[in-house]
Parts: structure tokens; C-alpha cells; sequence
């Protein structure tokens, strides 16, 4: 399963309706939107970095799978949780939040769900 590379952001739904539920001030919101956010993923076996720059931000979280670790919400808060690999797909929860990321030939799907509100991004290798 290989994660590594650098993808942008195609489309995303429920962008919105995701970022005010988990608590984001509605100037973010709007700001971030319209931003084609960058994600670059470094593998090295079970071990990864994964950094997400949207506009002048830029979310820097490095785990290994199975291992307790200290990564940044969106919200910019540092959260203690572990990554997980399930049916090839890395799944985390972070403050209820749980994030399922996926790469299907050069595209790289996450998907995100708080309660009953799922917000999906669809990036590209680039």
C-alpha cells in the first residue's frame, strides 16, 4: 500500500457544514474553502509524515502505525491518538472525529466524520 507522494486537492463535500460542526470560525471557513489545499505523504514502511498546506497553513503530523502519537486537529490542537491500518486504509480518531484516508491508483481519498456529518476530500497525484 503505497501512500507516498504529493496530491491536490479536485473537490471536497460538506466542507462547510464539517468545519462548523467541529468548531472553526466562520471567516476560516470561508477563507478555506476555495483554497486548493496540498498533501504530501512520505512513507517509510509503517512510519509517515504527512503535511497539508491550505494557503499560508501548514498541518504537519508524523506517526507510526499502531503507535500512540501526538498530532495537530484541524483545529490546530495537539491530540494524543494512534493511526491505524484497516483493510489498507489509515484510520484515526481525533476528539470524535474519525478520519479514514485511502489511495486508489492517483487518487487519495479522505474522509471525515463527526456524528452524523461527513465531509469528503478527493486530492490527485500531482
Amino acid at each position: 500500500m503505497a501512500f507516498n507522494g504529493t496530491y491536490e486537492l479536485q473537490t471536497q463535500e460538506n466542507f462547510e457544514a464539517f468545519m462548523k460542526a467541529i468548531g472553526l470560525p466562520d471567516e476560516l471557513i470561508q477563507k478555506g474553502k476555495d483554497v486548493k489545499s496540498v498533501t504530501e505523504i512520505v512513507q517509510n514502511g509503517d512510519h509517515f509524515v504527512v503535511t497539508v498546506t491550505t494557503g499560508p497553513r501548514v498541518q504537519r503530523n508524523e506517526f507510526t502505525i499502531g503507535q500512540e502519537t501526538e498530532m495537530e486537529s484541524l483545529t490546530a490542537e495537539k491530540i494524543k491518538t494512534t493511526v491505524n491500518l484497516v483493510d489498507g486504509k489509515l484510520v484515526v480518531n481525533i476528539k470524535g472525529v474519525t478520519s479514514v484516508t485511502e489511495v486508489s491508483g492517483d487518487i487519495l481519498i479522505n474522509v471525515l466524520t463527526l456524528n452524523d456529518i461527513v465531509y469528503k476530500r478527493i486530492s490527485k497525484r500531482k
